[in-house]
């Protein structure tokens, strides 16, 4: 491939890489697998914060006024949402004005466009050290990501589905970054692996 490909990175905490060094986080080792496999990528850019909700990126989107378009366009958002209790059809209304905006980034190709599931932070140690119902984010997730799984595919876009890696860290507690709650660099090599594999083959 001659071309070099823009990657537009959005969402939060999880699309930063909190706890783990920037290199660590799963945007900067996609356009490594990529560039490994001779994907040229450009820098990637990155909008994302740490505790962001649905309304808060939208806003940041807004603020960062970008007018190009990217070849690559990935989304993960809700997480903050669940967290501050947020109702799912808030969340739905929202994540589809977000999703609309990654495709238009996308210059309108829904294809070039790939939404990631919110993890499942009830596995973690500093859920268990809450007073919070593990069971009870655990099925919250899952409605949320019930809604970011079917808006995505009416638009079609591609989901990537890495909820049941975050599940995983009960067992394995080197998916989980030295502040017992973010993935770890581990972690984040899965989620980029399932991304690059579907670009590849997109």
């Amino acid at each position: 491939m001659n071309k070099e490909l823009s990657y537009l990175a959005i969402g939060d905490s999880y699309t930063i890489g909190e706890a783990v060094e920037q290199v660590e986080s799963f945007p900067y080792q996609l356009v490594e697998l990529l560039r490994k496999k001779g994907v040229r990528v450009a820098n990637t850019k990155v909008i994302a914060k740490t505790g962001w909700t649905t309304d808060e990126l939208a806003l940041a989107i807004e603020q960062e006024n970008i007018s190009q378009t990217f070849d690559l366009v990935t989304l993960l958002i809700g997480v903050n949402n669940q967290y501050r209790g947020y109702s799912a059809e808030n969340y739905r209304i929202e994540f589809k004005q977000l999703l609309q905006s990654a495709i238009a980034f996308a210059n309108e190709k829904s294809n070039n466009v790939y939404v990631l599931a919110i993890p499942d932070w009830a596995y973690t140690s500093f859920a268990k050290k809450s007073d919070r119902d593990l069971s009870k984010i655990s099925q919250e997730i899952d409605a949320f990501n019930e809604i970011n799984c079917s808006e995505t595919a009416m638009c079609g876009a591609t989901y990537i589905d890495i909820t049941p890696i975050s599940r995983r860290a009960n067992q394995d507690l080197s998916l989980i970054a030295l502040d017992e709650l973010h993935p770890s660099g581990k972690m984040y090599a899965e989620w980029a692996k399932l991304l690059a594999e579907q670009i590849i083959k997109a």
